[in-house]
């Protein structure tokens, strides 16, 4: 049944209502309305049409049950309480200040958590500044170290722009999820080992995801090779690979990427800070001289679309970010939800950051010292039949094979010996590659080196845990122990380090020495020569200066 209603057209003049005209209107039908319902016969009616589940969901009975899975297949993660010394990096308390270890997995690669140039940068943008950036960027929290830090990023990678975000997680989350769906079309292909971050991107973006096996660029440009020229093209890959600590076939892909009309999504999370003569990361690292030269266009780090990184592993702070061109950057940051509808980072902490990335760009010292620690832990556990995954990086991965064997081997080192290194499980890693992760940093001296390498002796014995000589009895596994295995040069050359002509002097003296002494083996390898003769170049410079 209709109804007419009547309505009034009026207009204010001068303060005065004026009527213009009346008018009848036909209202649509009035709908039947049901009677109230109680909410006991709504919810036993619901019971019936559902069968006989009456009872309300039992939330805590559903969370108990997933940590119980996690339980029963080792994988649950504990988080040991561990308190970073600045004074006394590599050092650290426990729940106690008097409870102190020597921490061995942390991710501050170079130390500059303690940098006195990024300590005083922060105090003084503190004291200044405040400590909250106020707001979104959007929102009072776009201010000047935003924009310097994004200028410093962008001249490191040698790009038009660069985007900070609050983490690089979230950089590779928003960058991904939002070219992803936005492109009509997407598809993108994804290196089977790359970080949570883009898998998760690659997920919120709903595009097509094709994953091709780690670091096979033949089985890449297959699938490239099975898609059109026209639909967009993104291929996510990793520089380095944290866990494994291989290195990505940036060049090759690079080539890919321009003969299948992709664009290049290069994270250079591990990298920063770490590789290059500036600290670029890996594609800055292939084309070493030109960089040191200044001539950054046309190099491997030019052909990237796109770079992320951290401030919070080499460059000791917190924060990511992206690189690439002034549009691509200007599109994420008018569309990415990660961005858009965040707090922007404190500026005593963009302020940090920049003053950790210009001080890497001009200092090699950290990098060296960090590189020439990493050779003598691999050199040390090698000797000792300890299983180090080969690797041509920074990364020492020592293969356990089994996860409560790797969780209590990590509680064993912190137990009875007072060294932290986290045990890695899945689905960090798949199950049955579990291991030990160390990562040598500058402040990892022969000290703390043969603490580390003695315990581990002493762990791996009394676990009974694989070592390389086992793993090789039963044909190899990951690059322990296979025969076939092509030998890992570490990406750092003797020549990049400044060593090349110091390393011959020393295997000069070295063979002089033997002879001397009828052949007797020598004490001290190579590398711990030449870290001796780094630090004592270190000390003569700090009593100079």
């Amino acid at each position: 049944m209709s109804t007419s209603r009547e309505i009034c057209l009026w207009e204010r003049n001068e303060g005065r209502q004026l009527t213009l005209a009346r008018l009848t209107v036909q209202l649509p039908p009035r709908l039947a309305t049901k009677p109230l319902v109680s909410a006991s016969t709504a919810a036993a009616t619901r019971a019936t049409a559902t069968g006989t589940h009456t009872n309300k969901f039992d939330y805590e009975g559903f969370y108990n049950r997933e940590l119980e899975k996690k339980h029963k297949d080792k994988s649950y993660r504990y988080f040991n309480n561990i308190n970073r010394l600045a004074k006394e990096f590599p050092r650290a308390h426990m729940a106690t200040k008097e409870d102190k270890v020597t921490v061995w997995c942390a991710n501050d690669y170079l130390g500059m958590g303690r940098n006195s140039q990024v300590l005083k940068a922060m105090h003084e943008t503190l004291d200044e500044y405040g400590a909250g950036a106020g707001g979104t960027r959007n929102i009072s929290g776009h201010n000047k170290h935003a924009v310097e830090l994004e200028q410093t990023i962008a001249k490191l990678h040698a790009q038009e722009a660069a985007l900070v975000f609050s983490s690089c997680y979230v950089a590779n989350d928003a960058t991904l999820a939002t070219l992803g769906s936005k492109m009509p079309d997407c598809v993108i292909l994804s290196d089977s080992l790359n970080h949570a971050s883009m898998i998760q991107g690659i997920r919120h973006s709903g595009a097509r995801k094709v994953i091709f096996k780690h670091n096979d660029v033949q089985d890449l440009e297959e699938k490239l090779a099975a898609l059109p020229l026209h639909v967009p093209k993104i291929i996510a890959f990793e520089s380095v690979y944290s866990m494994c600590g291989s290195i990505g076939p940036i060049e090759e892909i690079c080539d890919l990427a321009e003969k299948y009309g992709a664009i290049t999504f290069l994270d250079e999370v591990h990298a920063v800070g770490m590789y290059g003569p500036h600290g670029a990361g890996v594609a800055e690292h292939l084309d070493y001289e030109a960089h040191v030269q200044g001539r950054p266009r046309g190099t491997i780090m030019d052909r990237i679309d796109i770079i992320t990184g951290t401030l919070g592993k080499a460059y000791g702070c917190v924060g990511g970010y992206i690189a690439g061109s002034a549009k691509l950057v200007d599109t994420v940051r008018s569309l990415a939800p990660g961005f858009i509808f965040t707090t922007s980072l404190p500026p005593a902490v963009m302020a940090g950051a920049r003053a950790a990335i210009e001080y890497q760009m001009e200092y090699q010292g950290d990098r060296r010292l960090q590189q020439l620690h990493t050779r003598a832990v691999k050199e040390a556990l090698g000797e000792r039949d300890i299983p180090v995954i080969p690797n041509p990086s920074h990364i020492v991965p020592i293969l356990v094979g089994n996860a409560e064997l790797a969780k209590q081997a990590s509680d064993k080192l912190l137990q009875d010996h007072g060294i932290y290194v986290q045990s890695i499980n899945y689905p960090t890693v798949p199950v049955g590659q579990e291991r030990l992760r160390i990562t040598p940093t500058p402040g990892h001296t022969k000290e703390y080196r043969e603490e580390l390498v003695n315990a581990i002796e002493s762990i791996w014995t009394e676990l009974g845990i694989k070592r390389t000589s086992e793993w090789a009895a039963e044909g190899g596994f990951i690059g322990v122990g296979q025969e076939d295995a092509v030998p890992e040069e570490p990406l750092w050359t003797d020549e990049q380090l400044g060593i090349a002509e110091v390393t011959k002097t020393l295997l000069q003296d070295a063979k002089a020495e033997q002879q001397l002494n009828a052949g007797a083996p020598l004490t001290g390898g190579l590398t711990e020569r030449l870290l001796e003769r780094e630090i004592q170049g270190l000390r003569s410079a700090s009593a100079a200066a």
